[in-house]
């Protein structure tokens, strides 16, 4: 049995519908029994389960062959970091009481890193406080997810202006499609560590080019049709941009530590660490798969 946390978000779903394509026994288990409809109808197991609650927690692996576990960022609430914490040290106590055979962790760039990374600082407490749950267990870190770009792609589309806290715009850094870190993540938990010895076993993943905020500007306004110019968002005006979109001050501020370490340029891959694939999907790709959900929430 493969029990996929986070299976109604876009890299649980690739990774539990490739899964069962497969073949392959699938526990999705998500927060609210309407998100397991679909995945139901592919002949997955649901279980309903609060990732701050251990004893949810360690229902949904119970009976386990491999386990995908996550670490979902709150947007909605005021104080992200204690909760990202909380629900680290809910499922490492759940996974050390009942350890599977095996354990992938979905990760960040950056997460070795253990001071000045905002957000991603979580992925590294993430990876110290799973590391002594087992022996057979892998951290996949992905680039930064290029459907990120769809918050702000209604306002971009509506103004011509497509914000960036990527500085300078030119500037090329490491993002990825959802969906291939999901593909990626099932095919490591069916063909785990191919050494048999090597744990943690650290997988980086990326997109098959690097891009830069230029380079989304300019597709964006090739698939609408709409000129959109990237803009670089002054520094001083990030947290009032961020606050504005309903991140609380706690969130906003790891955010811009976050994209301050990134123009830095220290958030990359782990050099001479682990392994690293490239996923297939192109940002034209993700940006088009984003557009019908923008006009249609503009119209």
């Amino acid at each position: 049995m493969f029990v996929v946390f986070g299976a109604s978000g876009n890299v649980g779903n690739a990774t539990a519908v490739r899964l069962r394509q497969a073949g392959h026994a699938v526990r999705a288990v998500v927060r609210r029994e309407q998100q397991g409809e679909y995945l139901a109808t592919l002949g997955c197991e649901i279980a309903i389960a609060d990732l701050t609650d251990r004893a949810s927690v360690a229902k949904a692996i119970e009976g386990a062959d491999a386990v995908q576990i996550l670490c979902p960022v709150p947007h909605a609430d005021p104080h992200p970091a204690d909760t990202m914490r909380h629900i680290i040290d809910t499922a490492a106590d759940a996974l050390r009481a009942n350890p599977p055979p095996r354990i992938l962790a979905l990760s960040d760039y950056g997460a070795e890193l253990d001071r000045g990374t905002g957000i991603t600082l979580l992925f590294h407490y993430l990876e110290a406080q799973l590391k002594p749950v087992m022996s057979h267990l892998t951290f996949l870190r992905a680039a930064e997810h290029m459907h990120n770009w769809g918050r702000v792609m209604p306002a971009a589309l509506a103004s011509g202006s497509l914000p960036s806290l990527h500085h300078p715009l030119d500037k090329l850094f490491p993002g990825v499609a959802a969906q291939d870190v999901g593909r990626l993540a099932a095919d490591l938990l069916v063909d785990h560590d191919p050494d048999g010895d090597i744990s943690p076993r650290i997988v980086s993943i990326e997109g098959p080019q690097r891009i830069s905020a230029l380079d989304v500007a300019r597709t964006l306004s090739e698939l609408s049709g709409h000129a959109v110019k990237a803009q670089a968002l002054p520094r001083e005006a990030w947290t009032p941009m961020l606050l504005g979109a309903g991140l609380s001050a706690n969130h906003a501020q790891l955010i811009t530590d976050l994209y301050d370490t990134h123009n830095d340029g220290r958030i990359d891959i782990e050099a001479g660490v682990g392994e690293r694939r490239f996923g297939t999907t192109p940002l034209a790709e993700v940006l088009a798969s984003i557009l019908p959900r923008v006009g249609a929430a503009a119209s």
